[in-house]
């Protein structure tokens, strides 16, 4: 007589409450500086000395009157939205065309110009500051919409930055798209161009939107290179303004409007996270997996 294999007890809830504990320490950990945050851009009094993690001076919208009526605020935040928007979209499109070569093509340096792109991905963008810095002191003598306190040229040195990392994540998800499909296109006549801009890149839409949303984000956040680059007051970024905001003398008494700053700046990358979410999970594990 057979007997039925016996079940096995699922653990008491109760064992498993230093995961709650832990989870619920890293939930309090990270919301305790937004907190913090919001509770200093509502503080009607906008002093660092003043904020608390809870409001208790009351809450106002005044620190958001004074940073835009005291601040170039609004120039600081399309100069962002076009640094940033301009180098996602330029680096994707770009390093779209060089992963497809590289994924479909087999010419001479192939190997080794992927192997380049992979090792210049180990050491920072910064660390080419002195050498940016001469290069686009000759380019601003001979063309100064290009040079410093331009913001193309503060583009294409972002899109430096960005080309090479993209290119490689973006090659590893061309090479999950099966060849046959070109192949069968050209038999029916179509060109390289038609191939890439009918074929692929419909099949290839998370990869292109994980790498936008990281240029962008890379872009709208970067600080160092940006303040080499920009001294103007009319071409600065939200990262260069705000910065100036708490300098050494004004960093009690701005506290308040630099939190506003800080809030209205998170904006853009939430909105553009959201919109391109149901691509990311995609996106990134087929991406980084293969090639």
């Amino acid at each position: 007589m057979s007997t039925a294999p016996k079940r096995r007890r699922r653990p008491s809830g109760g064992r498993d409450w230093w995961r709650h504990l832990v989870l619920g320490l890293a939930v309090v950990f990270a919301l305790v500086p937004i907190v913090f945050v919001i509770s200093a851009a509502l503080n009607p009094q906008g002093t660092l000395s003043s904020t608390a993690l809870i409001p208790t001076g009351g809450v106002s919208l005044s620190n958001v009157g004074d940073l835009f009526a005291n601040t170039p605020f609004a120039h600081w935040y399309l100069n962002s939205l076009i640094v940033s928007g301009s180098a996602a979209f330029i680096s994707v499109f770009v390093s779209a065309i060089a992963a497809y070569a590289f994924s479909r093509f087999r010419f001479k340096g192939r190997r080794v110009g992927l192997i380049s792109l992979l090792l210049i991905q180990m050491f920072p963008q910064f660390l080419a500051i002195v050498a940016l810095f001469l290069m686009f002191s000759e380019v601003t003598e001979y063309w100064p919409g290009l040079g410093f306190n331009t913001l193309s040229g503060l583009t294409l040195v972002y899109l430096g930055g960005a080309l090479g990392a993209n290119t490689w994540l973006m090659k590893g998800f061309f090479d999950t798209v099966p060849k046959e499909l070109d192949e069968s296109a050209v038999m029916d006549g179509a060109s390289h161009a038609q191939v890439f801009f009918r074929i692929i890149l419909p099949l290839v839409t998370p990869i292109l939107a994980v790498s936008g949303l990281l240029a962008f984000i890379g872009s709208i956040n970067e600080f160092l290179i940006a303040n080499v680059f920009l001294t103007q007051p009319e071409n600065k970024t939200l990262a260069i303004g705000l910065f100036g905001l708490i300098n050494e003398t004004n960093r009690n008494a701005n506290f308040g409007i630099f939190a506003v700053g800080t809030l209205l700046t998170a904006i853009p990358t939430v909105a553009v996270f959201q919109l391109l979410q149901r691509y990311i999970v995609g996106g990134l594990t087929v991406g980084a997996v293969k090639g």
